[in-house]
């Protein structure tokens, strides 16, 4: 199973045909954290037209798991938060929470955002918006 970060959300979310291909083409399970799913809402909420945009997030998460918090990714937070403290790196809440979900449930993480996930040790990351 994959885990979508937020940010590869928004591309298929705003059409982005490259990546909405990519997402066609994997085998993989396809999957978004809890995390990812508020994150999505938050965007929807202050954008315009919110009303269409909140539509827009219902109907994908139609198409997608979504995984739920619990003691495993917990757990795994405060490991990868402590870690990158001792080390005195910093990363958002959200996306310490968005790699506890991929490396307790998935075999990988879909994103852009790769300077702020290659932080985490173990973490596979593939980037299908460049």
């Amino acid at each position: 199973m994959i885990l979508l970060d937020t940010d590869t959300c928004v591309e298929i979310l705003r059409g982005n045909q490259h990546v909405i291909d990519k997402r066609l083409e994997t085998d993989e399970h396809v999957a978004l954290s809890f995390m990812t799913v508020g994150e999505l809402y938050y965007g929807a909420e202050k954008s315009k037209p919110r009303t269409k945009n909140k539509h827009l997030v219902d109907e994908f998460l139609l198409s997608v798991d979504v995984i739920h918090t619990d003691l495993d990714i917990l757990q795994k937070f405060g490991e990868i938060k402590a870690v990158l403290e001792i080390r005195n790196l910093s990363l958002a809440d959200a996306d310490i929470f968005i790699a506890a979900t991929c490396l307790s449930k998935c075999k990988k993480l879909i994103t852009a955002n790769v300077k702020h996930f290659d932080r985490i040790e173990n973490l596979t990351i593939e980037n299908w918006i460049r």
